[in-house]
């Protein structure tokens, strides 16, 4: 997705590798886990999902679907403890709100909602709600309207903010739409076994045409002739304002190319971000939280030495929020904006901050300044980060981004050594390594390496392997 010329969304969807999220399954509960009022569900992937309390729907309340929730306050179904309420073996109709991510498993809820182009419909509810980024003038009349259009068949429905400006025509085909999904998955869930896929969501393109275009955008580029008539079709008979968009690129060069969009990808995975000014930011994703450093770098060019670093951080809290979009950065995130005395200065920045943030689809929560000079904040996380997606560990570090020095290693051999001498009594030890632990080991270590060999009454002899990465060796007994 492309914004005044640069990159700001990229969302990748391999065929073999889709996306679990709105999709419908039969699970089978395979432990109940009292303590932590939760369930662990198998719907047939690799790693058992999760299921809370918080997301299990009783008889009498359901879990609050998006948008507003009801007028009337409802019971909570997490008032009744989760051991009362599922047990090992039961089949339960569950969808993914949460792709696995890392080592924990999706996450479920009993609570189905069906997107449709501009509702959402919550077929086991009787809830009529409107989008909460519809404002709050229009939202009773569009409400009155979705009451009467939902009539009394049964199933609640959210208006998504697309849907704001629909007329009733168009409603009530969605309506219809997702009223006939529901009957198909009733109807699979009745002949089908447990572990068996229900439903599954739109994929990439057609979710492309459904959640992200909008009026302002432009145009959808696709250069694959084939991708561009199926889009074609399903946008004709769903979104034919959308459809209206799709244009098929024929150039010679690759469509990233010419608009550097490979380019901006392998920023995106570096930890450093340049600015324009000359400042710097350094984008550190762990297991538990994101950083985001911010610094000054080359840029002296304010008048004053204040100025600088407001200008700087003006800049960084524009490029974060990019950054958080562009790498799909979830959890927990911490910026470390340069320390500003002045606090104009700091709500300046604060305010810009938050003014990029609301272009995000995804929902965040910004707080103020730490007595640290610190910016706490959260992004709700669906999917994988970018880099989960395009990158794995490094074999030589395992992921660390360091190795081991050559010398560090040389007398790990050594050590090693001495401890097999002790062992076994070889004929004679053969050292195989990286070539720069063993150049060192010829050169500088030479002398410890000989006094080895005396020490233990065994000779030692070397050999380069390059194949070997440099914290890798092996010690031959002979």
């Amino acid at each position: 997705m492309v914004e005044h010329g640069a990159v700001q969304e990229l969302h990748v969807e391999r065929a073999l590798e889709r996306g679990l999220v709105g999709n419908v399954y039969l699970g089978k509960v395979v432990r109940v886990l009292p303590g932590m009022q939760s369930a662990f569900i198998d719907i047939g992937l690799e790693r058992a999902a999760f299921l809370h309390v918080a997301d299990l729907m009783t008889a009498f309340g359901t879990r609050a679907g998006e948008g507003e929730t009801a007028g009337a306050p409802r019971p909570n179904a997490s008032a009744l403890p989760i051991e009362r309420q599922v047990f090992e073996g039961q089949v339960l109709l569950v969808q993914v709100i949460k792709d696995p991510i890392g080592t924990k498993g999706a996450r479920l809820s009993t609570q189905i909602s069906i997107a449709g182009r501009l509702l959402v419909f919550l077929p086991q509810d009787n809830h009529i709600g409107v989008s909460q980024k519809i404002p709050t003038a229009q939202r009773e009349s569009l409400r009155a309207r979705l009451q009467t259009l939902a009539g009394e068949t049964g199933g609640g429905f959210i208006l998504r903010t697309n849907g704001e400006d629909a007329s009733d025509a168009e409603l009530a085909e969605d309506v219809a739409y997702l009223r006939k999904a529901w009957a198909r998955i009733k109807d699979a869930s009745v002949r089908q076994p447990p572990l068996s896929l229900l439903h599954q969501d739109l994929n990439l393109l057609q979710r492309v045409l459904r959640d992200m275009v909008g009026d302002t955008t432009q145009v959808i580029r696709l250069d694959s002739r084939e991708q561009f008539d199926a889009l074609m079709v399903f946008g004709r008979e769903f979104m034919p304002a959308a459809a209206a968009k799709l244009q098929h690129y024929k150039g010679e060069r690759p469509i990233f190319d010419l608009f550097s969009i490979d380019e901006e990808i392998a920023r995106a995975l570096g930890r450093r971000v340049e600015l324009k000014s000359g400042g710097y930011l350094i984008v550190e994703q762990t297991e538990a939280l994101t950083t985001v450093d911010v610094n000054t770098g080359g840029f002296v060019g304010a008048r004053s030495f204040d100025e600088t670093i407001f200008k700087t951080n003006l800049e960084a809290a524009q490029a974060i929020a990019r950054q958080l979009r562009l790498r799909n950065l979830g959890g927990i995130i911490i910026a470390d904006f340069i320390d500003m005395v002045r606090e104009d200065h700091r709500e300046a920045v604060l305010a810009e901050f938050r003014k990029q943030l609301a272009r995000d689809r995804v929902k965040t929560m910004v707080g103020s300044f730490s007595q640290l000079g610190l910016v706490e904040m959260t992004r709700k996380r669906t999917r994988e980060s970018l880099a989960h997606i395009l990158t794995e560990p490094c074999e030589a570090c395992q992921g660390r981004g360091h190795v081991k020095t050559a010398r560090s290693v040389a007398y790990d051999i050594l050590r090693e050594i001495l401890r097999e001498a002790r062992q076994f009594n070889p004929r004679e030890f053969r050292v195989v390594a990286s070539p720069r632990v063993i150049e060192l080991l010829l050169d500088e270590e030479s002398q410890h390496l000989a006094g080895l060999s005396d020490f233990i009454g065994k000779p030692v002899s070397l050999q380069s392997e390059t194949a070997m990465g440099q914290e890798h060796y092996d010690i031959v007994l002979l």
